[in-house]
């Protein structure tokens, strides 16, 4: 009888191409968020404001634009 291997799930299955520099970044930015203790998303804004990454129309984060990159990023 064969072993059983369990389904393997790839995180990246969805993935059409490789993230940008700026999507490395910016994923690297919101996980440092977190480690600090950001669980809020008013706290992730601030964090990621604390951070050298910026919203790819340049300026500050907010909540709105934070919300629309991710939706972009999601799509």
């Amino acid at each position: 009888m064969a072993d059983y291997e369990y389904p393997y799930l790839s995180p990246h299955q969805a993935r059409v191409q490789e993230p940008t520099a700026w999507q490395l970044d910016l994923a690297e930015a919101i996980e440092a968020a977190f480690a600090k203790g950001a669980c809020e998303l008013d706290a992730l804004v601030a964090g990621l404001n604390a951070s050298r990454v910026r919203p790819p129309s340049g300026g500050d984060w907010t909540v709105d634009n934070f919300q629309a990159v991710m939706r972009e990023l999601g799509a």
